[in-house]
């Protein structure tokens, strides 16, 4: 009976890490998600990492048969689509509670089971890992960094009315339903922006979504992803979302529907 209890666990909740040149941190951080008390699945999405990140993975596979999973990408393709093909793949093997993190120990693996938790348990449908509650926090993030973060996060908030303090944050759980209802070829953006959107298609779908506080780490090792781009991505986004929302039936957009084939989860070209 236990045997069976821990395997179904197993098989309810699965951590999406997408990584691009991360051997420096990804061996740790899948030793650290499997060494929690509520074993989750590992589902790495690499985007062709010329520093043999792949193949760290590829030798963990052996140790953790069943567990640790790997999708390779042709090329840097961008963090949002990297999450929608980890979403797709982990939809269509009925996974009920689909988290993502970041690869760099900046969400503390610890916090995944308090991010399921509020899902399973605690009547959320998608549960934030915050920053900027009570009792959420940032450690060792330069002035400026911070400056752009929480200025990111209340800009959101003003322009979309989205009742989430941290909008722009990467540390996800996600109940299965809430990705089934999302048209995943409906959302356009890549990094703080698609983090963004997500959330707000979430809440235009009428999903609940809690936050639940955070201690947020700058990496250690290895080199952070953030670039301009990004930046100018999230700003415009963000009005993007807006126009969309006031001047278009924004959920009608974003709402899933199953094609005449029977499948919902049509992989992008």
């Amino acid at each position: 009976m236990y045997f069976r209890l821990s395997l179904k666990i197993r098989l309810d909740r699965i951590v999406i890490i997408p990584t691009y040149n991360e051997k420096e941190n990804v061996e740790a951080i899948i030793r650290a998600v499997m060494g929690l008390p509520q074993l989750l699945h590992v589902l790495i999405i690499d985007d062709g990492s010329p520093d043999g990140t792949a193949e760290i993975v590829k030798d963990l596979q052996q140790e953790f048969a069943g567990l640790l999973f790997l999708e390779e990408r042709r090329g840097k393709l961008g963090l949002g689509t990297a999450y929608i093909h980890g979403f797709r793949w982990c939809l269509e093997r009925g996974y009920r509670f689909i988290c993502e993190m970041d690869a760099d120990f900046s969400h503390n693996p610890a916090d995944l089971v308090r991010l399921c938790d509020a899902c399973d348990t605690g009547g959320a449908d998608v549960a934030v890992g915050s920053r900027y509650v009570k009792g959420g926090k940032i450690e060792n993030w330069p002035w400026d960094r911070i400056f752009l973060s929480k200025g990111g996060a209340l800009y959101t908030r003003i322009i979309t009315f989205i009742p989430v303090r941290d909008s722009t944050a990467g540390f996800v759980c996600y109940r299965r339903e809430v990705l089934e209802s999302i048209n995943f070829d409906a959302i356009n953006f890549e990094g703080y922006a698609f983090q963004i959107e997500m959330k707000f298609a979430a809440w235009k779908l009428g999903f609940k979504i809690t936050e639940v506080p955070i201690t947020f780490i700058d990496r250690q090792l290895g080199n952070s992803k953030m670039n301009k781009g990004i930046i100018k991505e999230g700003i415009l986004g963000v009005l993007k979302l807006k126009w969309q929302s006031m001047f278009k039936n924004y959920s009608n957009k974003v709402k899933n529907v199953a094609d005449t084939s029977g499948s919902v989860y049509p992989e992008r070209v």
